[in-house]
């Protein structure tokens, strides 16, 4: 089945300013509050696409998939307002304006080693270039190409989106104004004048945020000490030690799809279902049990991206505590704790959107705080995102189809006791293409062997739990 986008939301962007024929190009509450709130925590995340030819490749269908790219969701960067109070906006960027073919053939053995060094790349959502594409000949005649970009312009689906649009030669005008389009004392009477109109919303987001800090004050008050996570501790690490800069390892596992519905099937489950347990159980092995009950939590990553929504982030998280010693032979109990978790995300209120007014009125050290609390979440939650059934449209950057393709989110410029002090990381990523399930895991776990074979021979041990098999890359 094709991705399914929700139909269009009365409004995707915001209001239009009255006599304003642009669209309202401010970002999102929830594209502000990622971007500013990781880039006062001195994070950058982006997003990785790795395509492996096995055939000739079409370099003019390359060409004009990279061009198409430039034409679409991709095209745009983001420019602060000069008011520090005021919500960024979108402007037009085309992106790069050539691939970058490297000059030496590499073994395919080195692939993986050549994606982390692309990964690595720099890419900036502000400044630019916010995305690379670059192309690897290979020894055996084969050619592998990557596409990095920052996760600050889209999410997962998003970037999908934009895939099957620039192979299929679908261009869409965003409307966004050119870079610096506006004087500076254009853009202070501008925002202030917005400001201006947003002061009751913001009113009223401050009223809710009080009670909100009522309600969950007393909810904590309630609850027994035993019920309530303890801190997360973390590694010790001496002077100087552990600050090298580090990639998270990633590796890719492709699963024959009869094979995998087979297995989802028999376990009482479904593929996505499967999906979340494969994540508990691996969270299991990089020791990511909860204190206490010795559950896995696992946070499942859902899109709202609606028709022709053009956000950077369109998500929501449900959280679901996962008994992994069960999810080898019994999948009912997962799905039905799933299925409730989804339920409530869809019709229970989200008590944080009414704060959202608030983000750009929010000091720098408070997004630090609130950014790094997430990542030293103390139940070291691991995350899981279905992308579902992608078609073979993703997956045909020349006009052909590709024999591999691996997704993958990742950080730039970490450093080992980064990771090491926030408890590690676990994301993985799946998608169906015909034929394959595709599962991308990115781990990293303290004090072990953070290496890519380890990684593989992790996931092999993992999938022989559950009676599956898999090329592993």
């Amino acid at each position: 089945m094709p991705v399914r986008i929700r139909p269009a939301r009365a409004s995707i962007t915001g209001r239009a300013s009255n006599g304003d024929a642009r669209p309202d190009n401010r970002l999102a509450f929830l594209d502000q509050a990622f971007f500013a709130g990781h880039r006062a925590a001195g994070q950058k995340e982006v997003v990785q696409v790795v395509w492996i030819y096995e055939h000739a490749v079409d370099f003019d269908g390359l060409r004009r998939f990279h061009h198409n790219l430039g034409c679409g969701l991709l095209a745009r960067r983001i420019e602060r307002s000069p008011l520090p109070f005021a919500r960024h906006r979108w402007v037009s960027d085309r992106g790069p304006s050539d691939i970058d073919i490297a000059e030496c053939a590499r073994p395919r053995a080195e692939v993986s080693d050549w994606a982390d060094e692309r990964s690595q790349l720099p890419v900036d959502p502000e400044w630019g270039p916010g995305w690379h594409f670059g192309v690897l000949p290979l020894t055996d005649g084969s050619t592998a190409i990557s596409l990095v970009l920052s996760h600050y312009l889209l999410d997962g689906l998003g970037v999908v989106i934009a895939l099957i649009e620039a192979a299929l030669g679908n261009r869409r005008d965003l409307g966004y104004p050119p870079p610096r389009s506006r004087t500076r004392l254009r853009a202070l009477v501008q925002d202030a004048r917005q400001i201006a109109r947003d002061v009751p919303e913001v009113a009223r987001a401050l009223v809710a945020g009080a009670k909100l800090a009522r309600t969950q004050t007393r909810q904590q008050a309630r609850q027994p000490d035993s019920a309530r996570s303890p801190a997360s501790r973390p590694v010790a690490l001496r002077g100087g030690e552990g600050d090298d800069a580090v990639v998270l390892p990633g590796i890719t596992m492709y699963i024959d799809l009869d094979d995998w519905d087979a297995r989802a099937e028999a376990l009482g489950g479904t593929s996505s279902t499967l999906a979340a347990g494969l994540a508990a159980k691996l969270g299991e092995h990089l020791g990511r049990r909860r204190a206490g009950d010795g559950a896995v939590a696992v946070q499942i990553i859902m899109s709202d991206r609606a028709e022709g929504d053009a956000r950077a982030i369109a998500v929501s998280a449900a959280r679901v505590i996962v008994d992994p010693t069960r999810v080898t032979t019994d999948l009912r109990d997962a799905r039905a704790a799933i299925k409730q978790a989804l339920t409530v995300l869809r019709e229970t209120p989200d008590e944080s959107s009414q704060l959202a007014s608030l983000i750009p009125f929010t000091p720098k050290p408070t997004l630090k705080r609130l950014a790094d609390g997430v990542l030293a979440d103390p139940d070291r939650p691991v995350v899981c995102s279905n992308l579902g059934d992608l078609g073979s449209g993703v997956n045909r950057p020349d006009g052909t189809d590709a024999e591999y393709l691996s997704s993958r989110p990742t950080r730039q410029h970490v450093t080992r006791q980064w990771l090491e002090r926030i408890g590690g990381q676990m994301y993985l990523l799946t998608f169906r293409i015909p034929g394959r399930i595709v599962i991308n895991l990115v781990a990293y776990q303290p004090g072990a062997e953070n290496t890519k074979s380890a990684l593989r021979e992790l996931a092999a041990h993992t999938l022989a739990e559950f009676n599956l098999t898999g090329e592993i890359d």
